[in-house]
């Protein structure tokens, strides 16, 4: 009788043992709020990401047998039982529910509103990340879109598959075609390292990186990827002088009373982290796989993009002082650099004319003809996020750098 008993205490405490690990492991690694707290390795996550289910229903099916061996001998005691099975709903409901439910993205079901609706939500000189296409018009408010992440619907953008996707703890929004290869991802929101978004597609399991657009199983650099598609910033008033038919994505509050909740929470906690991001030197998330880079002020927002493998990045006030378009090489392209007063918008764009933009408004339209926008432009990223994942950046650059090795890379 003894041996019965002393087996089912050892069958109970190694099931919540079990069960307790992986629980922590799962939040540690996907609870977003403990990174505050904990250097979770890039590695680790990205196993989790990938086999989210396959590690917790082990764990939750071993927290249940303890369960039973409990309720049918008596193990481990009442009070201290409670307690575990109190830390058990946290680690995994908790993770759980804060991601699935309050990260929930709106990839096909966001709803946009018009300029005249949107004036009730937002303020004339709030930020907007903007994307069109053949005069179809969107905007994004920062604080609308920083909890569902993704946003997009099944009419798209001009009738073109083209979501927004945006990092609050980057500061980023930027456009995509939501498919590789021809293959329409079904995108989650899952994580951030680096001080970025991490997405999961739940056709292959696969991580992707919101500044890369790649599965994490493809090669960085030559493999297949979402299309970039123009992004820019603006003002909301900026965004209303310029598309007075425009959309604007606002993310209201629910009817479903749990998910008003769970929004509630999530959104307060968002508050706090959020200001404590912006208004502290370093990151509120220690989790950087660089050195911090401090040839600019870490939380300068800067426009940052590449043509092949040069980078470079600019900020608004080096613009705003020149006045003029700034004309410059990257990565052998000719490229206008230029911000618009009246709009409160910075735009990069090719010039592909052979010959030197002196006049540009808005819209790309200048002395040299309509110019496109650069597609790789990443509006208004923290400075040190952008230096993480591209060390070899230059700041405000001026001219051909392959052509003087005397002055062309201003910082």
């Amino acid at each position: 009788m003894e041996t019965t008993s002393a087996l089912w205490t050892t069958v109970y405490w190694l099931s919540l043992a079990a069960s307790l690990y992986i629980g922590f492991i799962y939040f540690r690694d996907l609870g977003d709020v403990t990174q505050m707290l904990i250097k979770v390795k890039r590695k680790n996550m990205l196993w989790f990401i990938r086999n989210e289910y396959k590690a917790i229903v082990p764990g939750i099916a071993a927290g249940a047998l303890a369960a039973v061996v409990h309720f049918a001998t008596g193990a481990g005691g009442a009070v201290l039982f409670w307690i575990l099975m109190a830390v058990l709903v946290v680690l995994y409901g908790f993770t759980w529910v804060w991601v699935h439910i309050g990260l929930r993205h709106q990839q096909d079901t966001a709803k946009y509103y018009s300029v005249t609706e949107a004036k009730k939500y937002v303020s004339p000189k709030d930020s907007c990340i903007v994307i069109e296409n053949n005069g179809h018009a969107r905007a994004h408010p920062d604080y609308e879109i920083w909890r569902p992440h993704l946003a997009g619907n099944a009419e798209g953008l001009g009738g073109e598959n083209v979501i927004m996707t945006y990092c609050s703890m980057t500061h980023l929004g930027h456009g995509y075609v939501p498919e590789i290869e021809g293959e329409k991802l079904k995108l989650e929101v899952l994580a951030q390292h680096g001080n970025n978004l991490i997405m999961r597609d739940n056709n292959t399991g696969e991580p992707i990186q919101q500044l890369f657009g790649n599965r994490e199983r493809d090669d960085r650099k030559n493999g297949p990827r979402m299309q970039e598609w123009p992004t820019f910033r603006m003002s909301f008033r900026g965004f209303e002088k310029a598309y007075p038919d425009g959309e604007v994505f606002l993310n209201l509050p629910s009817k479903n009373p749990f998910f008003r909740f769970v929004d509630f929470i999530v959104n307060s906690a968002f508050v706090v982290g959020l200001a404590t991001q912006y208004r502290r030197e370093v990151p509120v998330m220690d989790n950087l796989d660089r050195p911090l880079d401090y040839r600019l002020p870490l939380k300068t927002f800067i426009w940052g993009f590449n043509v092949g493998d040069d980078y470079t990045c600019y900020t608004e006030d080096f613009l705003k002082a020149r006045q003029v378009p700034l004309n410059v090489i990257v990565g052998g392209r000719d490229i206008v650099v230029h911000y618009d007063s009246i709009y409160e918008s910075l735009g990069v764009w090719y010039n592909d004319s052979g010959k030197p933009v002196s006049k540009i408004d808005f819209f790309g339209e200048s002395d040299q003809g309509r110019l496109a926008r650069v597609e790789t432009v990443k509006a208004g990223s923290f400075w040190h996020v952008w230096a993480n994942y591209f060390p070899e950046t230059d700041i405000n650059r001026v001219g051909d750098p392959s052509s003087d090795a005397s002055g062309t890379k201003v910082a």
